[in-house]
């Protein structure tokens, strides 16, 4: 701060009497015989002043206060500014912490001029700012509040930066103050808020980015209340229930379902066919080894082949038609027990009655429609050959007209006794609502050692 100096005014106006009123300060013109002399002399005697510390001059710009000047021409009050300037700046830094502003200069002293301080105040002196004319006066000097990390003066930080297009909002604001702000109350109240800012244990919630504020309440932790009802909220009602049972029956039906149809369809088959070539393999093993065959066979007891050229079928034949025995293996069923029992083939007259699947379990007569008149059906037994040519076709019947296995079939078109064949099966596919019948007359008997017959020659 600059020492305050009185104003200069020209001649007598600012100091009596002090020579010519037409010259500054009351000096003469620079040009005066003797001017410069005079200047280098007071000059040097205020050097040594200020060197000193002695004279009222040399306290008083020590103490920072200024001196009247001395009538001296412009080139003079020039090297007196900036002289004043220099030792102004060789004086101790100003600093509020040091020492305290009074109207007494001789307060800015100690009696030995080492420490030209007055011993620093405590820090409730600068509570309450003041004016520069409180401090003169003896008032307390206003500071600013200290750092507790630097001990120093600090500019408060701005507010964050908000780019183009960007802007805070009430949310985020209100979210920054709530954290900043201490919680009212005591330390438990404190703790508890804390709690239900960061979590149980105090530790801070990691948010995904882009959660939305009720996303970010859903994360708290709920009391055993708020768990339970919400538990309850989230159990599913009867309706709910009954329909997830009624679709996992559905589905557990049409599963096994599925599973049946498989197994029907293929699975039969496949254990069918194995069966019935074993039959019929050991049955030739043994017509082979020469065993000879009783005259009558028992239920499910194989005693010939069938053979169907145009459908490339060769079956076993068994006696009865018991599903589980003979049909269900993949053989011919014969018709021979009680009322619907039929001829065998090396009878001179009769009708010689089978029986076999359409659909499943080797479904040995699955095709039997396509048969057509003139072709040949073969019987082959441990003694001969027997072979049938296809007559007629009746494509549905009932399953209770068994006249069809008389021996002499009307519905045939036979006329007279003879050598028939009937072949029955299911229709239409894949159920067993009615029957199919197709029938053969016989139109060559040839004895094994013979050979084989033309029609499985050929």
């Amino acid at each position: 701060m600059t020492a305050l100096r009185p104003e200069r005014e020209s001649g007598a106006a600012a100091y009596g009497d002090a020579g010519d009123q037409g010259t500054s300060y009351g000096e003469q013109p620079y040009g005066a015989p003797g001017a410069f002399e005079d200047w280098q002399g007071e000059n040097r005697q205020d050097q040594q002043d200020r060197q000193g510390g002695q004279g009222a001059y040399g306290q008083g710009v020590r103490e920072g206060y200024g001196r009247k000047p001395r009538a001296y021409g412009v080139e003079d009050t020039q090297a007196y500014a900036a002289q004043e300037a220099h030792a102004y700046a060789a004086q101790e830094p100003y600093t509020p912490s040091s020492y305290r502003r009074s109207a007494d200069d001789a307060a800015y002293r100690t009696p030995g001029g080492d420490a030209p301080y007055r011993t620093p105040v405590d820090n409730a002196s600068y509570q309450t700012p003041v004016d520069d004319a409180s401090i003169l006066s003896g008032g307390e000097p206003f500071l600013p509040p200290v750092d507790e990390e630097t001990v120093a003066l600090r500019i408060p930080d701005p507010p964050p930066a908000v780019g183009d297009g960007e802007a805070i909002s009430a949310s985020d604001a209100s979210s920054a103050a709530s954290a900043t702000e201490p919680a009212p109350g005591g330390r438990a109240a404190r703790r508890k808020a804390a709690k239900r800012r960061h979590g149980r244990h105090g530790g801070a919630r990691e948010t995904q980015e882009g959660a939305s504020p009720a996303e970010a309440a859903d994360d708290r932790p709920l009391s055993r209340v708020e768990a339970r009802r919400r538990a309850r909220a989230n159990k599913p009602s009867a309706g709910v229930m009954a329909s997830r049972a009624i679709g996992e029956v559905f589905i557990t039906t049409g599963v096994l379902m599925l599973l049946f149809v498989t197994y029907q369809l293929w699975w039969t088959n496949v254990r069918a066919h194995a069966q019935a070539g074993k039959a019929a393999s050991d049955l030739q093993e043994d017509w082979a080894s020469g065993k000879r065959a009783p005259g009558t066979f028992e239920p499910g007891q194989g005693f010939a082949l069938l053979y169907m050229p145009k459908l490339d079928v060769v079956v076993p034949i068994a006696e009865g038609v018991s599903n589980e025995k003979v049909l269900d293996k993949g053989m011919v069923g014969h018709y021979g027990e009680g009322a619907l029992k039929t001829a065998m083939p090396s009878a001179k007259t009769g009708n010689f009655g089978l029986a076999g699947h359409r659909n499943t379990h080797g479904e040995p007569f699955r095709y039997i429609n396509k048969l057509e008149p003139g072709d040949p059906i073969v019987v082959e037994t441990q003694d001969a050959y027997y072979v049938y040519k296809m007559e007629s076709i009746l494509p549905v019947t009932s399953p209770s007209n068994v006249s069809v296995l008389d021996p002499v079939p009307k519905a045939a078109g036979f006329t007279g006794p003879g050598r028939y064949i009937t072949l029955t099966t299911c229709t239409p596919e894949f159920t067993s609502k009615y029957r199919m019948i197709v029938w053969g007359k016989m139109v060559e008997e040839r004895p094994r050692s013979k050979g084989k017959p033309d029609a499985l020659v050929s």
